[in-house]
């Protein structure tokens, strides 16, 4: 049973012990897109959505998010950030969009990809939350790693298109 990496020996969930691991140089980068009408997105994109600056407040709750992973998902062990960035890019076609974009880095000894994935999906749920009172249909979906770096599996890049 040892071969799953959160099992013990006896079967019980652990978390993975990774004090024997070198600390290496480490970067996640993800991505996740909220599909709207397009009133909600010329309003963010203008900056006068009824609840104030979208796109500033989901950029805050993506760095928060990042830096609490430890504590909303059980067996990832709490990271010391080096830095957590979240870009923003408007999608017009085929559907009005936000795509939100995270990157976490750290120099430790796991990785940071559901860091990564926890800022994008709080900064989604963000926006909708910002902009609900214009759209409450909005979509979020397609969150996903994108690219990982470091560690001993090496680098990892999404095939092409799928990003």
């Amino acid at each position: 049973m040892s071969k799953l990496t959160h099992l013990g020996e006896d079967g019980t969930v652990r978390m993975v012990d990774v004090g024997g691991k070198a600390a290496t140089a480490r970067l996640a980068v993800a991505s996740g897109r909220i599909a709207m009408s397009p009133a909600a997105l010329a309003a963010i994109r203008a900056g006068d959505a009824p609840k104030g600056d979208v796109l500033g407040a989901a950029r805050i709750a993506g760095i928060m998010a990042a830096k609490r992973t430890g504590d909303l998902i059980p067996l990832c062990h709490p990271l010391a950030l080096e830095a957590v960035s979240l870009d923003f890019t408007f999608e017009d076609s085929p559907q009005a969009a936000v795509r939100v974009t995270a990157s976490a880095s750290l120099t430790g000894r796991t990785g940071v990809e559901m860091e990564a994935m926890v800022a994008v999906t709080m900064a989604l749920l963000t926006i909708y939350d910002m902009a609900k009172s214009i759209d409450k249909g909005m979509v979020i979906g397609e969150v996903r790693l994108v690219e990982k770096r470091g560690g001993k599996s090496g680098d990892w890049h999404a095939p092409a298109g799928k990003a």
